[in-house]
């Protein structure tokens, strides 16, 4: 049996706080190769997961929210955002499952945030085609600080609405 508890969590949460890209997986897939890949990913608020998809190989992917708080972002071909979700277990709002190329990306918005993912194996590690070519890349960190600023700010636009 593999335990999904409260140190568990504590502990990944830890180790992504000092990763410098604030964020740290657990996997619970014995190997790569493994038909289902399952993870927990411990995420921090200004981590950035560049907005992407799973396509060639298409894959679905789910996020379930096991504590904190999260924005989910899908956008069309040309980067337009169409639609948000605010998970937030408090508000009765858990996670997701995305299908296969949708472009999508996660704001963590309360530190100590840990999603449970699940997606199909193999792991095949993402393509320059299913990278958002309109959206900044990680080594960017200025360009990146600028794009998450405005995901956020739609967030609030959104909630003053």
């Amino acid at each position: 049996m593999k335990l999904i508890d409260k140190k568990l969590l504590d502990e990944t949460t830890e180790r992504a706080r000092q990763s410098p890209r604030l964020r740290m997986n657990h996997n619970f897939h014995e190997s790569l190769d493994d038909p289902v890949n399952r993870l927990i990913n411990a995420m921090e608020p200004d981590t950035y997961l560049r907005p992407h998809r799973h396509k060639n190989p298409d894959k679905n992917e789910i996020f379930l929210l096991l504590r904190g708080k999260a924005a989910l972002f899908l956008f069309d071909d040309d980067g337009n955002i169409t639609q948000t979700v605010i998970f937030d277990p408090a508000n009765g709002t858990y996670g997701s499952e995305i299908p296969p190329d949708v472009w999508h990306t996660l704001i963590i918005l309360e530190a100590g945030s840990v999603v449970y993912e699940i997606k199909q194996g193999p792991f095949v590690p993402l393509s320059p085609e299913n990278m958002a070519p309109w959206s900044p890349a990680a080594e960017n960190a200025e360009e990146v600080k600028k794009y998450m600023n405005k995901l956020k700010s739609y967030l609030q636009a959104d909630k003053n609405a």
